[in-house]
C-alpha cells in the first residue's frame, strides 16, 4: 500500500514509465487513454445485448445493444468505451499494405488491451470489496488444506525411502518396519497413479501418511503378542520412524514453524494480503495498484462507505428503469418479471441494512444514536421532509481536549522567589492546577485532560501568584487567556498574550500553550463557512458548522454557537446534491461557492479559500449518496487548458492523486459506475482466475477456496448483485473443466454447489431468489449432464480418481452427488435400482479399464525383466529392431513365446490381479463400512466388478493354459495362487470364477492323482525287484526322482525317471520335514523311502491345494488316504516277503552275521507304521478305518518276522547243541574222543575241548545283539525280538537237557553248556531283557541241572571243570572281559 504522505513527484517519471510500458505496448495503444466520467445515462451497454443481463449487470443506458466485442455501443466485457480512445492514434495503413500476419498481430495486441483494461476495471471493484466490506466476513470454519506434494518433493521422498532401504540413514528398524517401508515403498510411492494424483495436485503429505498407516495396521495386528509391549506402542513408534524418514534431514522444529506460519496464512489474511493476492490474479503492477488505491481514497472509510451508498442508489434507480422499459432477462415464467424488480430491490435494501448496522467508524469509541426508521425504506424515501425528520437531540457529539501549559513569559515584578501557578478549566467543567513553579524559572509541561460535547468550547487559562499577605485568603490572579479551539486548530503550542489585571504591574504577560482538540468520528468535516437558505440560516452570516454523521445514512450540516451542545440549526442532508457554484451577486463575506440543492430548496454556502470548499465539497458528497460527482473548476480549467498537467497548489492530497491517476490512464476506472457493467460476466472472470490462481499454490486444495478468497467473492456478489445460482453455476463449469483435464476436485465441493443450483431451478429459493432465468435452466441442464458424464468416468476409473482411497472420502461423495444428479428433482428421490443400474454399468466398464492397464503394464514389466535377464536386449538397435518386427508381425511373434513363458506371465498377471483386488478391498470399499446408510448395496456391486475382472482375466487364462502340453503340471502354482486368495475372500469364495477355476482344474487334478498312483505302484514294482536293502543313508544322494528343493516351483511330486510309461516329468518339490531324519540314523530302503517321500507329497500337495469345493475335497482325501494305504500294504507285505527269502539265504552256523539289510527291513516296518499314521488316517467319521487295517497288517508281519528271525537264531544254537551231542554218554565218538585226548595229554597241552564251540556261539550272539540295537529303530520291536529270542533259546537247551535225563554230561559238554548259559543270562540282562523273563522257570530248570552235573563231575573228575561253574565269580567276569 502506497503510504499518501510519501513524495510522488520524486517517482513520477518512473511511474510514467512503468505504465508506458503497459499502455504504450504496440502501434495499435500508442495513446494513453482519458479519462470519461460517468453517470447514469451515459456509456456502452452492459455486454449482454438488448436482451439484458441476469441479476444487477443487466444493460442499462442509451447505447446498450452492444455485445462482448469492441464494436459500437458496447464496451469490452463491460467496459465503457472512452470517448477519446485512439483519439491520438495513427491511421491504419490500407489493407493493401498491411499483410495478415500484421493484422493478426494487430488484433492479438487489441485484444490484450481490452482484456488489460477489463482485468484493471475488475480490480477496482475488487479492491473496493477489500477496503470495506459490510456483508461478508473471512469464514473461520473452513477445512484446513494440507501442503501439496509437487514432482520434486515426491522424488525426494522417493530418494529418502531408498536410501533408508539401503540403510544410508540411522534410523534402528527391525525387519518387519523394513518390510512394511519396502512394501509402501514399491506399492505406493513407485505407483503410476500416484505420480498422476501428484500431477493432479490432489497429494497431500497427510494422504502418504495416512497410507502409510493404513497400511501397517493389518501388519501389525498380525504380529504375535509380545509381554509388556502393546501393538499401539509400536504402531506409535512405526509412525514416528515413517516421518523421520518422510522428513530426512530436515529440522522437524523448521518444518513446525513453516507449518504453522502456512496454516495462519490459510486462515485470515490481512487487507494487504488480499490486495497483494488478488493483484497477482488479475495480473495487475504494483504501481497500477498504488495509483488505483490512492485515487480511490481506500484508507478512508467515509468515501469508501459513499461509495457504496452511491452504488446502492444506482442499483434502486437501474431497478426502475428495467421496470419501466421491460427489459427483463428471459425468465421460465413471465410471472416472474414483477417477482425480478422486487428481488432486486429487496437485494438492496438488504445491503442497505446490513450498511446501517455497521458502525459509524470500524473501532470507534463513539456510541452513535441511529436514525430510527424502516430497514426496507429507501434512500429516495428517506429524503422526504415529511418522514425521519432529526431533531437537535438526536446530533450529540463527545469532544476531547488536551491543554498543555509550558510557560509564561514577562514576570517582573515578582520577585524570583515567588511561587507562581496556572489553571486550566474547559467552561462548564472541572478546573485543574498544574505544579507551583517560581517566577524566576516558570515553566511547566503540565497536560491537562477535558471531555466536553461543545463544538465550540471555551478554554480558559489563569495565572496566579501566591499571597504573602497574612490575611489573604485566595491567591492573586497575574492573568488569563480564554481561547475557542476547533478541530481544525493548530496541534502545536503557542504563544498566547495574557489579559491582566488593572492593579498588576506586568501588563506584558505571555504564555506559551498547546490545545489539542480531537474530531469525535462521527464528525466528518468542520469549520467556519458562510450560509443562506431558504428554510434555515435564513441570514447570510458566518457561522461554524459541523458536518456529522448520525447513522450510515443520516447526515446533518449543523452550525454551533459557542458554548452550546446542540446545534443551534442543522440541516438534514438526505436528497440534497451539492456542487460548485459560481460566486452569487448580492452576497458579500466569503470567496469560494458552493451549494446544497434539493427540490424547492437551495442552501448556499461559501468558504474563505478554495481548499476549504473542495473539502466541504468532497465531504458532503459522500453524505449526499449523489451519483453526481462533483468536479471542481480548478480541474476543468486544467484539462480544458493546453498542457495542464501541473497540479493545483491549492488542491488537497486527495485531487492530487487523483489528477495522478488521471495522467495514467486510471481515471476511467476510478469515476465508472458499477451499476452500468455485466458483473455477472466480470465476477465470472475473477472467479475464474481466482480459482485458477488457488489450484496452482501449495496446498491441495481440491477446488476448495481460501477463506480470504471467499471472503472477497462473497463480498463482491453481494455489493454487485451477482445472483447466487448464476455463481455457482459458473464455479460449476470451471470445477468441471479442470476436473475433465485431470484436477483433483472434490465431489462434495461439486455437491455443494449443484445442489444449490439444483434447488434454485427448481424454485426452491436457497437463497431467496425465486426467479429462474432460462439462461440459468438451460445452463443448469447442460452442466448436469456434464457432470453426470465426469461422475460416471470417476466411478469407471475410480482407481484412478481416487488412488489408494485418496481423497479421503471421495469415493463416497462421488456416489452420493451422482445419486443427486439422477434426481429428476429435487424432492423425488431415484429409485435405488436406477442408481445401482448406473453404478454396475459403470463397474462393468471400470473392469475393462482396469484389466487392459493391468496387463499392458505386465507386458512392459515382463519386456522389462527379459531385458534385465538378457543384457544382450539393452543395445538399443536390437530393442529397435524387435519392436519393429513386433508391429510387423504380431502373429509370428506370438507363436514364438513358448507355453512355458505364457504360463509364467499368466501367473505374474495372477499376482498383479490379486493385489488389485486386495486394494480394491482396502482402499475402496468404503461407502459399506458405515452400518445403515444409503450405500450399503455398493460391496455387492463392488463384488460384481470383481467377478467381471476376474472373468476377464479368465479369458487369458483358459488360452494359456489350452497351450500347455498334455500332462504337465506347472499350471498348479497358479491355482494355488489364485485359490489361496479366493477361499480367503468372503464375498469372492465359490463365486462364478472360483467356481470355473474349479470346473478348469479338477480334471487335471484327478488325472494327476490317477498317474501319480500308478508311477507309485510301478515303482514299488520296481523298486523291490531291484531292492539291494541297503540303509536309506548311504542312498540319499541316488534316491530317484530326489530333486532339491526349489522354492520358485511348486510342492509336486516327481513320478520316477525310470518308468517307461511314457508319463511326463513331474516338477520338483520340497522335501517333507520328516525327511531331515535321513541324515541322522539309517532309515528304511531306498525304495520304501522314496514311496513314503511321494505319498507325503502328494498328499501335502493335494491338501495345499485348499480344494474350496468340501465334496470333492473329501474325495480327494479318502482317496489319497485309501491309496496310500494299499501302497504301504503292498511295501509291507513285499518288504515281509524279502525278509523270508534273505534269511533263508544266510548261514544256519555261528558264523551268522546279522545282515544290515535284515535291520533295513525292520526299519521299514518301522517307517510304514509311523507313516501310516499320518498317511492312512482320515479325520472325519471313518477316520481310524484305513489306519486299522493297515496297523494290523504291520503288527502281524513285524510278528512273522522277528519269529522267523528268532527261529533263525534256534536253528543256529541247535547246530551248536548237535556239535555237542557227540559227547553223549555211551557213543563210540565220546569213548575215541576221551582216550585221545588223555593220552594226548600226556605228551602236550591238549585245548579245553568244546570252549571253542561255546566262545563261538556266545560272539554270535553278542554280534546280533549288537547289530540289530544299532540299526533298528524301533525299541519294542528289539525288545520283543529279545524275549522271544532268549526264551526260545533256554527252552531249546532245556529240551536238549531233557532228553538226555538219564544221561551224565559229558565234562565238555557240561562245560560249554555252562559257559553258554551264564554268558547268554548276562548278555540278554544287558540288553535289557526283564529279570522275569530272565528267571523263568526253563532257566532254573537248566541252572539246577547243570548244577548237579557241575558237582557230580566235581567228585568224579577232581576238579576236572577247570574253574568253570555255574556260581557267579569276579575272577570268571574278568576272564570273559
Amino acid at each position: 500500500m502506497l503510504d499518501p504522505s510519501s513524495s510522488e513527484e520524486e517517482s513520477d517519471e518512473i511511474v510514467e514509465e512503468e505504465s508506458g510500458k503497459e499502455v504504450l505496448g504496440s502501434a495499435a495503444s500508442s495513446t494513453r487513454l482519458s479519462p470519461s466520467r460517468t453517470s447514469e445515462g451515459s456509456g456502452g451497454g452492459a455486454g449482454l445485448g438488448s436482451g439484458g443481463g441476469a441479476g444487477a449487470g443487466a444493460g442499462v443506458g442509451a447505447g446498450g445493444g452492444g455485445g462482448s466485442g469492441a464494436g459500437s455501443g458496447g464496451g469490452a466485457g463491460g467496459l465503457q468505451p472512452s470517448s477519446r480512445v485512439g483519439g491520438g492514434r495513427p491511421s491504419s495503413p490500407s489493407p493493401s499494405v498491411v499483410s495478415e500476419k500484421e493484422k493478426e498481430e494487430l488484433e492479438r495486441l487489441q485484444k490484450e488491451e481490452e482484456e488489460r483494461k477489463k482485468k484493471l476495471q475488475l480490480y477496482v471493484f475488487v479492491m473496493r470489496c477489500i477496503a470495506y466490506p459490510f456483508n461478508a466476513k473471512q469464514p473461520t470454519d473452513m477445512a484446513r488444506r494440507q501442503q501439496k506434494i509437487s514432482k520434486q518433493q515426491l522424488q525426494t521422498v522417493k530418494d529418502r525411502f531408498q536410501a533408508f532401504l539401503n540403510g544410508e540413514t540411522q534410523i534402528v528398524a527391525d525387519e518387519a518396519f523394513m518390510n512394511a517401508v519396502q512394501s509402501y515403498y514399491e506399492v505406493f510411492l513407485k505407483s503410476d497413479r500416484v505420480a498422476r494424483m501428484v500431477q493432479s495436485g490432489g497429494c497431500s503429505a497427510n494422504d502418504s501418511r495416512e497410507v502409510f498407516k493404513k497400511h501397517i495396521e493389518k501388519r501389525v495386528r498380525s504380529l504375535p503378542e509380545i509381554d509388556g509391549l502393546s501393538k499401539e506402542t509400536v504402531l506409535s513408534s512405526w509412525m514416528a520412524k515413517f516421518d523421520a524418514i518422510y522428513r530426512g534431514e530436515e529440522d522437524a522444529r523448521k518444518q513446525q514453524a513453516r507449518m504453522a506460519a502456512s496454516a495462519a496464512s490459510e486462515l485470515i489474511l490481512s487487507k494487504e494480503q488480499l490486495y497483494e493476492m488478488f493483484q497477482n490474479i488479475l495480473g495487475i503492477k504494483k504501481f497500477e495498484h498504488q495509483l488505483l488505491y490512492n485515487a480511490c481514497q481506500l484508507d478512508n472509510p467515509d468515501e469508501q462507505a459513499a461509495q457504496i451508498r452511491r452504488e446502492l442508489d444506482g442499483r434502486l434507480q437501474m431497478a426502475d428503469q428495467i421496470a419501466r422499459e421491460r427489459k427483463f432477462p428471459k425468465f421460465v415464467s413471465k410471472e416472474m418479471e414483477n417477482m425480478y424488480i422486487e428481488e432486486l430491490k429487496s437485494s438492496v435494501n438488504l445491503l442497505m441494512a446490513n450498511l446501517e448496522s455497521m458502525p459509524v467508524s470500524k473501532g470507534g469509541e463513539f456510541k452513535l444514536q441511529k436514525l430510527k426508521r424502516s430497514h426496507n425504506a429507501s434512500i429516495i424515501d428517506m429524503g422526504e421532509e415529511s418522514e425521519n425528520q432529526l431533531s437537535k437531540s438526536d446530533v450529540v457529539l463527545s469532544f476531547s481536549l488536551e491543554v498543555v501549559i509550558m510557560e509564561v513569559q514577562g514576570l517582573k515584578s515578582l520577585a524570583p522567589n515567588r511561587i507562581v501557578y496556572c489553571t486550566m478549566e474547559v467552561e462548564g467543567g472541572e478546573k485543574l492546577q498544574t505544579d507551583q513553579a517560581e517566577a524566576s524559572k516558570p515553566t511547566w509541561g503540565t497536560q491537562g485532560d477535558f471531555s466536553t460535547t461543545h463544538a465550540l468550547p471555551a478554554v480558559k487559562v489563569k495565572l496566579f501568584t501566591e499571597s504573602t499577605g497574612v490575611l489573604a485568603l485566595e491567591d492573586k490572579e497575574l492573568g488569563r487567556v480564554i481561547l475557542h479551539p476547533t478541530p481544525n486548530s493548530p496541534k502545536q503550542s503557542e504563544w498566547h498574550k495574557m489579559a491582566v489585571s488593572k492593579n498588576c504591574p506586568d501588563q506584558d504577560l505571555k504564555i506559551k500553550l498547546a490545545v489539542r482538540m480531537d474530531k469525535p468520528q462521527n464528525m466528518k468535516h468542520s469549520g467556519y463557512l458562510w450560509a443562506i437558505g431558504k428554510n434555515v440560516w435564513k441570514r447570510w452570516k458566518k457561522r461554524f458548522f459541523v458536518l456529522v454523521q448520525v447513522s450510515q445514512y443520516t447526515f446533518a450540516m449543523c452550525s454551533y454557537r459557542e458554548k452550546k451542545a446542540e446545534p443551534q440549526e442543522l440541516l438534514q442532508l438526505d436528497g440534497y446534491t451539492v456542487d460548485y457554484t459560481d460566486p452569487q451577486p448580492g452576497l458579500e463575506g466569503g470567496r469560494a461557492f458552493f451549494n446544497a440543492v434539493k427540490e424547492g430548496d437551495t442552501v448556499i454556502f461559501a468558504s474563505d479559500d478554495e481548499q476549504d470548499r473542495i473539502l466541504w465539497v468532497q465531504a458532503m458528497y459522500r453524505a449526499t449518496g449523489q451519483s453526481h460527482k462533483p468536479v471542481p473548476p480548478t480541474q476543468v480549467q486544467k484539462l480544458n487548458a493546453k498542457g495542464g498537467n501541473v497540479p493545483q497548489l491549492d488542491a488537497p492530497i486527495s485531487q492530487f492523486y487523483a489528477d495522478r491517476a488521471q495522467k495514467h490512464g486510471m481515471d476511467e476506472f476510478i469515476s465508472s459506475n458499477p451499476c452500468n457493467f455485466d458483473h455477472a460476466s466480470l465476477f465470472e472472470m475473477v472467479q475464474r482466475l481466482t480459482l485458477d490462481h488457488r489450484l496452482n499454490d501449495s496446498y491441495s486444495c481440491l477446488g476448495w477456496f481460501s477463506p480470504g478468497q471467499v471472503f472477497v467473492l462473497d463480498e463482491y456478489c453481494a455489493r454487485n448483485g451477482v445472483r447466487g445460482c448464476h455463481r455457482h453455476l459458473c464455479y460449476l463449469r470451471d470445477l468441471l473443466e479442470r476436473a475433465e483435464n485431470g484436477a483433483m476436485i472434490d465431489p462434495t465441493l461439486l455437491h455443494y454447489s449443484f445442489a444449490f443450483c439444483a434447488s434454485h431451478v427448481h424454485g426452491n429459493r436457497p437463497d431467496g431468489i425465486g426467479t429462474v432465468t432460462v439462461e440459468e435452466k438451460e445452463r443448469f441442464e447442460e452442466i448436469k449432464e456434464r457432470l453426470r458424464v465426469l461422475l460416471e468416468n470417476q466411478i469407471t476409473h475410480f482407481r484412478y480418481c481416487f488412488p489408494f482411497g485418496r481423497p479421503e472420502g471421495a469415493l463416497k461423495a462421488t456416489l452420493s452427488l451422482l445419486e443427486r444428479v439422477l434426481m429428476k428433482d429435487i424432492v423425488t428421490p431415484v429409485p435405488q435400482e436406477e442408481v445401482k443400474t448406473v453404478i454396475r454399468k459403470c463397474l462393468e466398464q471400470a473392469a475393462l479399464v482396469n484389466y487392459s492397464r493391468l496387463s499392458e503394464y505386465a507386458k512392459i514389466e515382463g519386456k522389462k525383466r527379459e531385458m534385465y535377464e538378457h543384457p544382450v536386449f539393452c543395445l538399443a538397435s536390437q530393442v529397435m529392431d524387435l519392436t519393429i518386427q513386433n508391429q510387423k508381425d504380431a502373429e509370428n511373434v506370438g507363436r514364438l513365446i513358448t507355453p512355458a513363458k505364457k504360463l509364467e506371465d499368466t501367473i505374474r498377471l495372477a499376482e498383479l490381479v490379486i493385489e488389485v483386488l486386495q486394494q480394491n478391498e482396502e482402499h475402496h470399499a468404503e461407502p459399506h463400512v458405515d452400518k445403515g446408510e444409503a450405500f450399503a448395496w455398493w460391496s455387492d456391486l463392488m463384488v460384481e466388478h470383481a467377478e467381471t475382472f476376474l472373468s476377464l482375466f479368465a479369458v487369458d487364462m483358459d488360452a494359456a493354459l489350452e497351450v500347455q502340453p498334455p500332462d504337465t503340471w506347472d499350471s498348479f502354482p497358479l491355482f494355488q495362487l489364485l485359490n489361496d486368495f479366493l477361499r480367503t475372500d468372503y464375498n469372492l469364495h465359490n463365486g462364478k470364477f472360483h467356481k470355473h477355476l474349479q470346473d478348469l482344474f479338477a480334471p487335471l487334478v484327478v488325472r494327476y492323482v490317477d498317474l501319480m498312483e500308478s508311477s507309485i505302484a510301478q515303482s514299488i514294482h520296481r523298486g523291490f525287484e531291484r531292492e539291494s536293502w541297503e540303509p536309506v543313508k548311504s542312498l540319499t544322494s541316488n534316491l530317484p526322482n530326489v530333486n532339491l528343493p526349489n522354492v520358485n516351483l511348486p510342492k509336486v511330486p516327481n513320478l520316477p525317471v525310470n518308468i517307461p510309461l511314457g508319463i511326463p516329468q513331474m516338477p520338483t518339490f520340497s522335501a517333507p520335514s520328516w525327511m531331515a531324519a535321513i541324515y541322522d540314523a539309517d532309515n528304511g530302503s531306498g525304495t520304501s523311502e522314496d514311496l513314503f517321500w511321494k505319498l507325503d507329497a502328494l498328499q501335502t500337495f493335494i491338501r495345499d491345494l485348499h480344494w474350496p469345493e468340501e465334496e470333492f475335497g473329501k474325495h480327494l482325501e479318502q482317496r489319497l488316504k485309501l491309496m496310500a494305504s494299499d501302497m504301504i500294504e503292498s511295501c509291507v507285505k513285499r518288504t515281509r516277503i524279502a525278509f523270508e527269502v534273505k534269511l533263508q539265504k544266510t548261514s544256519r552256523s555261528t558264523d551268522f552275521r546279522v545282515p544290515q539289510s535284515i535291520c533295513t527291513m525292520f526299519n521299514v516296518m518301522v517307517d510304514a507304521k509311523a507313516q501310516s499314521t499320518k498317511l492312512c488316517s482320515m479325520e472325519m467319521g471313518q477316520e481310524h478305518q484305513y489306519h486299522s487295517k493297515i496297523d494290523e497288517l504291520i503288527e502281524e508281519t513285524v510278528k512273522e518276522m522277528i519269529t522267523l528271525l528268532v527261529a533263525k537264531f534256534v536253528t543256529i544254537l541247535e547246530g551248536v547243541l548237535a556239535k555237542l551231542s557227540r559227547y553223549d554218554e555211551g557213543t563210540l565218538f565220546s569213548s575215541f574222543l576221551s582216550f585221545t585226548v588223555k593220552a594226548a595229554s600226556k605228551y602236550v597241552d591238549v585245548p579245553k575241548p568244546g570252549m571253542d564251540v561255546a566262545d563261538a556261539y556266545v560272539t554270535f550272539v553278542r554280534h546280533s545283539q549288537d547289530v540289530l540295537r544299532d540299526k533298528v529303530n524301533e525299541e519294542m520291536y528289539i525288545e520283543r525280538l529279545f524275549d522271544q529270542w532268549y526264551n526260545s533259546s533256554m527252552n531249546v537247551i532245556c529240551s536238549w537237557l531233557t532228553d538226555r535225563m538219564d544221561l551224565q554230561l559229558h565234562i565238555y559238554q557240561l562245560k560249554t553248556l555252562i559257559r553258554m548259559v551264564k554268558k547268554t543270562y548276562r548278555d540278554f540282562r544287558l540288553q535289557g531283557v526283564l529279570d522275569s523273563t530272565l528267571n523263568s522257570k526253563t532257566y532254573e530248570t537248566i541252572r539246577n541241572r547243570l548244577s548237579v552235573e557241575e558237582a557230580t563231575a566235581s567228585v568224579s573228575e577232581g576238579g576236572g571243570l577247570q574253574g568253570i561253574s555255574m556260581k557267579d565269580s569276579d575272577e570268571e567276569d574278568e576272564e570273559d572281559d
